[in-house]
């Protein structure tokens, strides 16, 4: 199975903190609107391409039954609930970053890196356990399925990465309003092959790190003003609890 997200720094803004906007304008309103950067559009995508998490599990699993202890839960997506069911190896009804590496992979049949896949499940175990339950799941397939269209966008050669050109419009199209030095930055610290571009998978690493800090900064930007003064033990724990 494969799975093949003011001033330049601030986080970005235009029409609202929703993801998949146009790209935003320079100055900083007064107040975005609900959303914030990289936040999925509401509702599922269409028809997930080929090789994406939409694409069917092993045979047997699209539009069969759910396995006993998981049930559908209230609004969730049966396809979310079949894709799970594949991902989770153990049958414990929760998947841990390990169990959600063995199921994605890049364009080159390689699967996704440890640490990408830690923090998409550190981003909604909201008990700390390292596992998602299927609930938490379905947020997190709201966002890859955002964060792989993006990726696919930009990539308009189909090399399997983008360059710190293209990545850059890439985070102004998810809403976060950033320079070319920082995307530039991005590319040398996730490129793991040394070619100054980025795959899926480290893609999508920056894409949560980004969400992550952007949402612990908003916390503290209660003005809305692209700004924050903020204790050195403050930012020690905001630099830790985000940690990459």
């Amino acid at each position: 199975m494969s799975y093949g997200y003011g001033a330049p720094g601030g986080y970005g803004t235009g029409a609202g903190y929703g993801g998949g906007g146009p790209p935003p304008q320079p100055g900083y309103p007064g107040a975005p609107q609900s959303g914030y950067p990289g936040a999925p559009q509401a509702g599922y995508p269409g028809a997930p391409q080929a090789g994406y998490p939409g694409a069917p599990p092993p045979a047997g699993y699209p539009g069969a039954p759910p396995q006993p202890g998981y049930g559908y839960g209230y609004g969730v997506d049966p396809q979310v609930v079949a894709w799970f069911q594949a991902v989770d190896a153990d049958r414990s009804g929760q998947i841990s970053a390990m169990e959600l590496r063995q199921a994605l992979t890049n364009s080159n049949y390689s699967h996704f890196n440890e640490e990408a896949c830690r923090l998409m499940i550190g981003m909604f175990d909201k008990d700390m356990n390292g596992t998602i339950n299927l609930n938490e799941f379905q947020q997190l397939w709201t966002y890859m399925n955002q964060w792989k269209g993006t990726f696919d966008r930009f990539d308009s050669n189909r090399s399997g990465s983008i360059e710190a050109n293209e990545l850059c419009n890439a985070f102004n199209e998810l809403g976060y309003r950033v320079s070319m030095q920082f995307s530039q930055l991005v590319c040398t610290k996730y490129d793991t092959q040394g070619r100054r571009a980025l795959t899926l998978d480290s893609f999508i690493q920056a894409c949560v790190l980004l969400k992550m800090l952007t949402d612990s900064f908003r916390q503290r930007d209660t003005s809305m003003t692209g700004t924050v003064q903020m204790s050195y033990e403050d930012f020690m724990c905001m630099a830790m609890w985000n940690k990459p």
